[in-house]
Order: structure tokens, then sequence, then C-alpha cells
């Protein structure tokens, strides 16, 4: 097993009042239906139960080169985003939010297929502190890999690389008017 190179820069930590935003929505909706008030009395317990676990196993992680997430109960899932490939993180906040003084974070990257965001994580505490964390990691690390070229060594190099490739198409163009003329 090889040894990660990664420094852990920040562990999210979560929202107390999480697993009550989560289970709200639906405890409204079987409190306003006649079939629902006796699923409600089975749905808080194991409602309640069942995101305290979820809760528990989620975790977020920035370490130096990249965002992790870890979350599920039945099926665990990870999620590695590397920050360079980071493009945009937004933070929401609907009415429900609010009301329970919460944000949701989304990561959208660069390549991604389908519409929407690539995480969702809802209940950080300080949200917009992490967020900015984030982003000011990947600002440093694309800092960090922007070739430095200030060698004069290296700038005859390109100089002679550029000017072979100019004569190589000056070539290809003089054959491509001498095949169009026969």
């Amino acid at each position: 097993m090889q040894k990660s190179t990664e420094t852990s820069i920040k562990n999210a930590e979560f929202v107390s009042n999480l697993a009550q935003y989560w289970l709200t929505p639906f405890s409204i909706f079987l409190a306003i239906t006649i079939v629902g008030l006796p699923l409600l009395l089975l749905w808080l317990p194991i409602g309640h139960v069942f995101t305290r676990r979820y809760i528990a196993n989620m975790s977020i992680e920035l370490t130096d080169k990249k965002l992790i997430v870890r979350k599920g109960v039945f099926t665990r899932t990870e999620n590695s985003v590397p920050l360079d490939k980071i493009t945009d993180m937004a933070l929401i906040q609907g009415p429900l939010m609010r009301f329970f003084k919460l944000h949701k974070l989304t990561v959208e990257t660069a390549g991604q297929s389908d519409s929407g965001a690539l995480l969702n994580l809802t209940g950080i505490v300080n949200a917009a502190e992490f967020r900015s964390m984030v982003l000011a990691q990947k600002e440093k690390l694309n800092q960090l890999e922007v070739p430095q070229i200030q060698d004069e060594n290296n700038d005859t190099q390109v100089v002679s690389l550029l000017q072979e490739i100019s004569d190589t198409l000056k070539r290809i163009e003089a054959n491509s008017k001498n095949n169009a003329v026969t």
C-alpha cells in the first residue's frame, strides 16, 4: 500500500440540527395527510435513527491536493475531487435552510458529464469559511503548478523548437501546393 503524500488541512464538521432539517419536509408531508398521521409516529423514531447514523458516517476532508467526501449507511461512497478540477463552489440557502441556519455547498468540476453539482454538501459548520479555504488551497495549488521559464537556456530551446515547427509547416505548405498543381 502506498503512503499518501498529502497533508490534511481541514476536516469539516456538521451542524447539530442537520438531522432535524432532513426529517422536517417528509414529516410535514405526513402531518398534512390523513393517511400519514399514523405513519408519522413510525417515521420520526426510525428516520431519526437513520439520519443520525448517516451523519455519523459522513466526513469531508480538505487536503493540500483534493477534497474527499465520504458518506453512506448501507452503501458507503467516497468521492475524491482534485482541487484543480473544481470549477465552481456555490453556497445555497433556501427558506427551510434559513430557518435551520444551514447552507448547502455545491461543488462543480471540469468535465462533469451531467448537469447539476457533482457534490451537494449540506450542513457544514461555517460553510462559507470552508468554501473559502477550499478555493484558497485551489489557488495556492494552481500557483505552484505554473511553470516558471526564466532560464535563458530554456528560452533558446523554445525559440529553436518554434523555428523547427515553422520550417516544417513551410515544407508541408510547399508540398501541398506542388501536389495541387500536378
